[in-house]
């Protein structure tokens, strides 16, 4: 049984392609904006806009400049709206995230599962008994798995 010469169907979608079929406008949006809303930039930009609508409503330029007098209820309700949104915004693209981590399992799970069958059959054409070689693998997984409790265990030689 030999290779041919075209190429075989990968059945593994790419992960890129999956996450893409997935992402619509809104998803795009939430994500610019979240992406924005974690910089300093947007920090330093929501402290110059604090400072101007104080400073303006201090009086500092004139009783004409004043819309907001002390003690700022509508700058309040304005940053109370805008962390509502905000907060809305990365919530939608945790769920995004969670969502591409569900993707990249499932390709990875799906690799894997091929990778063991593929091994397995060239295990069984070179002679090598899947048995044994399973074994040997819980005897090491066990040793992991003991040293990263803290325990140790003991190979005793063969």
């Amino acid at each position: 049984m030999g290779i041919s010469a075209k190429r075989p169907p990968v059945r593994i979608m790419h992960e890129q392609d999956v996450l893409a079929r997935m992402r619509g406008t809104q998803d795009r949006i939430a994500d610019a904006i979240t992406a924005f809303a974690g910089t300093m930039a947007f920090v330093y930009l929501h402290a110059l806009w604090f400072a101007v609508w104080i400073v303006c409503n201090e009086g500092v330029f004139g009783r004409g400049a004043v819309w907001d007098p002390y003690p700022f209820g509508l700058l309040t309700m304005i940053v109370s709206l805008e962390a509502i949104f905000l907060s809305t915004f990365v919530m939608v693209s945790q769920n995004r995230q969670a969502a591409r981590e569900n993707v990249r399992a499932d390709l990875d799970f799906e690799t894997n599962v091929r990778s063991e069958v593929w091994a397995v059959h060239i295990g069984r054409s070179l002679g090598v008994d899947p048995a044994e070689v399973e074994r040997h693998v819980q005897e090491l997984l066990g040793e992991n798995r003991a040293r990263m409790n803290g325990t140790a265990l003991h190979r005793e030689a063969s």
